[in-house]
């Protein structure tokens, strides 16, 4: 029964409560500095997330723009063996025996026809590959401000650790500025 009833003392009274409501009735600074970090890091892990998210997109169609191109380069490797095709049948035709002139003219026109809608094939890809590289240059646009809005609020979680360890409550100032800043760098990035 002894373990049930516990009488304390009027110095641990104090002590208990200046631990849980601070001094003059005030939320200690643990606590302050226990909340604050806490909402940090939640904005750091969204913060966190968004940056490795623009790398992604980035990337992800950065591959598309080099596969695009690597499409227009087939293209273009295809038009130019149908062009030299198209000269053969040209020399072809002005070389060869009149009964001969018209299969090699009808071979030319058919590879300048192919030529032309290989060529188009080829732009399209190309055009492609310039749309991809675009939009990875957008993507990857706001990355650098997220990574530096990041750096932010880690130094602001930190000076808040370095708050409750000193005891200095004016170390709060420094700390909701550069979490301040890191918020702002984080909405200035999607601007």
């Amino acid at each position: 029964m002894e373990h049930d009833f516990h009488v304390h003392g009027a110095h641990e009274h104090e002590l208990e409560h200046a631990a849980t409501h601070g001094q003059g009735g005030t939320v200690a600074l643990a606590q302050q500095v226990a909340i604050f970090t806490a909402i940090l890091a939640a904005i750091g892990a969204v913060v966190s997330y968004l940056g490795g998210n623009t790398q992604n997109e980035s990337l992800m169609h950065k591959n598309e723009a080099v596969l695009y191109k690597a499409h227009a380069s087939d293209q273009w490797s295809f038009y130019q063996a149908k062009s030299t095709k198209a000269h053969l049948m040209s020399l072809a035709a002005q070389l060869a025996p009149a009964d001969k002139r018209a299969e090699y003219a009808a071979d030319l026109l058919r590879y300048e026809k192919e030529k032309k809608e290989i060529k188009a094939r080829a732009e399209a890809f190309e055009a492609q590959s310039r749309y991809e590289s675009e939009l990875s240059d957008k993507y990857f646009h706001p990355h650098h401000a997220l990574a530096l809005a990041m750096t932010f609020i880690q130094i602001a979680i930190a000076l808040a650790s370095v708050t409750a360890l000193t005891q200095r409550r004016w170390l709060l100032w420094p700390a909701g500025l550069g979490a301040l800043v890191g918020c702002g760098l984080t909405v200035w990035a999607y601007l």
